[in-house]
């Protein structure tokens, strides 16, 4: 019994240390962007509070540039129409695949499954993005993107899972292909599909580089893109300089902590979704 105390004792202990090495990280963000901006940028060790005197000049100087409100407003744009058509489009896709007898079906798939390792490149995306009409518009942030190929073969997995025979009852009593992917096969997969909420959301929310490309309005750039110009911007002029450590911080408190936020919701379903596939039964 008192081996089996110590042994969870030492466990306990070992967790902790896990606990406090992953969320340091993001508390000494924290304290740091309401630091004295002379003090921080030559502090070193661990740093358990704000460094005196306090101050929020750097939210100040963030949340004054107009740039910052718009690029949530653009960010929350694709987040939400961008993964409500990625979800969309990828059942509607995993659907297809798990289906029997579809005509070409080997073929689409084979497709599919070749884009995973060979895509068409940087220019000839840009150049298809520019022929569709979506060029310096948002919706060349949603639209090329609309299907990811692996996050599709996670999802066709998922619903390929489930039992044959609920689907063939549902057939038999005259429900339709939409009725028995949303009212069946979707209710059953909400851990993936939940997961795919997580990966396709978490990538519209931290993707910059395509905007970068895309979009020449600086009023239609999304969060991230703002964050890095801004700086970029905050080092090199005189008046921002002495804060740009401490902007530095503020940026990232404000870029991340809707996510950190938001992902707990999701993380009950984040191990059971990722898992599908991975045991053969």
């Amino acid at each position: 019994m008192k081996k089996r105390n110590l042994f969870d004792l030492l466990n306990t202990l070992f967790m902790l240390f896990i606990i406090f090495i992953m969320l340091y990280p993001f508390y000494h963000v924290v304290m740091a962007s309401f630091s004295d901006p002379a003090r921080i940028s030559y502090y070193t060790g661990i740093l358990l509070w704000p460094l005196k005197p306090y101050t929020t000049e750097a939210y100040r100087v963030v949340f004054a540039n107009p740039l910052i409100l718009s690029g949530y407003r653009n960010t929350l744009f694709v987040l939400i129409v961008g993964t409500g058509l990625n979800l969309i489009m990828t059942m509607l896709g995993a659907y297809f695949l798990t289906l029997k007898g579809p005509l070409f079906k080997n073929a689409i798939t084979f497709m599919i499954i070749f884009t995973m390792y060979f895509s068409g490149g940087l220019v000839p995306a840009y150049l298809n993005v520019r022929d569709l009409g979506l060029y310096n518009s948002l919706w060349a942030l949603i639209v090329p993107g609309v299907i990811g190929t692996t996050n599709l073969i996670i999802l066709r997995t998922a619903f390929a899972g489930v039992p044959e025979s609920l689907v063939d009852s549902a057939m038999l009593d005259g429900a339709s292909h939409p009725q028995i992917l949303f009212r069946i096969i979707a209710p059953l997969s909400k851990a993936t599909l939940a997961v795919m909420v997580i990966y396709y959301g978490v990538g519209h929310w931290n993707s910059w580089f395509g905007a970068s490309i895309y979009l020449q309005n600086s009023k239609l750039f999304p969060l991230q893109l703002v964050v890095r110009n801004f700086l970029q911007e905050a080092g090199s002029q005189s008046d921002m300089a002495s804060y740009a450590e401490m902007i530095k911080y503020a940026m990232i408190v404000v870029s991340t902590a809707p996510v950190l936020v938001i992902y707990p919701f999701f993380q009950k379903y984040f191990t059971k979704g990722v898992m599908v596939g991975a045991i053969k039964g």
